[in-house]
Parts: C-alpha cells; sequence; structure tokens
C-alpha cells in the first residue's frame, strides 16, 4: 500500500516487504513488525490432534509474562529465561503451527492471504489499527486473564470461541 519504507526502530524496512519477499528472507525488523500484538500466541489452548492443527480449542488464560490490559508481552526481550516453553516463532517453525489465530500476519502471509486491512504495516496509523482491530474482535487485550490466577484444572472451563484457528 505504500511506496517508501518504513523506519523501525533505528533499521529502515523495505517497501511492501511482505508482499515482496518470502518470510526466510526477512530481516528481523521486518520480521517483527509483522507481529500485529494481538496476543493470541500468548494464550493456554488445547492442541488435540497434532495432525490437525487448525483444530485447537483456546483458552482466555494467558502466559504470566502477558499483561492482560494491554495484550503486549511485559518481557519480551527475556521471555524465554522467564518462560522457556514459549515458542518462538520462526519462518521454519511456522508449517507446524497453524494453530495459531486466522488473524495472525505470519500464518496469513504464509498461506498467501496477505495482511488483514487494519494491520499497522498497511495503515500506518496506531489509533486505526487498534480501532480496526477491534471492530475485527481482533486481540485479547481486557478478554483475558493471566495463567497465575488459574489452576491447571480450570483451564477446560476457560475454552473462548472469540478466537478461532
Amino acid at each position: 500500500m505504500t511506496n517508501r519504507g518504513i523506519i523501525v526502530g533505528d533499521e529502515q524496512l523495505r517497501a511492501n516487504f511482505w508482499e515482496k519477499y518470502p518470510l526466510e528472507q526477512l530481516t528481523t525488523a521486518e520480521w517483527e513488525a509483522l507481529c500485529d500484538g494481538c496476543g493470541g500466541c500468548c494464550l493456554e489452548k488445547f492442541l488435540d490432534d497434532p495432525d490437525s492443527p487448525y483444530e485447537v480449542e483456546y483458552t482466555d488464560v494467558a502466559c504470566k509474562l502477558l499483561d492482560c490490559s494491554t495484550g503486549y508481552c511485559s518481557n519480551y526481550e527475556n521471555r524465554q529465561q522467564f518462560v522457556p516453553e514459549c515458542v518462538s516463532l520462526t519462518a521454519d517453525k511456522l508449517p507446524d503451527m497453524m494453530w495459531l489465530p486466522s488473524n495472525c500476519a505470519y500464518k496469513r502471509i504464509y498461506l498467501g492471504e496477505g495482511l488483514p486491512d487494519w494491520h499497522l504495516l498497511l495503515t500506518q496509523d496506531i489509533e486505526l489499527t487498534q480501532q480496526g482491530m477491534r471492530e475485527a474482535g481482533v486481540g485479547v487485550a481486557g478478554r483475558c486473564i493471566s495463567e497465575r490466577q488459574v489452576s491447571e484444572e480450570e483451564l477446560e472451563e476457560r475454552i473462548v470461541r472469540w478466537i478461532q484457528a
């Protein structure tokens, strides 16, 4: 949608990189810029059959590092130090991660679907993006609770339908 590169931190992103380059060829900054910050991957989930990755049941229970009011990780850079099982999403792991939410930019691009029209890389306006996400029912902010508040036994009672693979 834009012909100019976007600057993230000190790095300029290549214009429309998500349309022009395979996921394996993205820079770290480009890869990170794809994340819409929905927080869906940080929810506890049940993968009943590893051979059917789209058959996943999400709960509203989030990783202890997720700030449930904003939907963002409270310690993203060091998350694996505190949550060793936190999945580090990479292009080579993506084919086995189709349990990701249907709005996930990584999954959408991998499947050839492109970015949702509310994505920040398209709108270049955080307010417009957040509004679009709310209208699309995307994001865990304000809709989840921390795993610190729920026992393992209660997880099955916390399954939600507002997030789909």
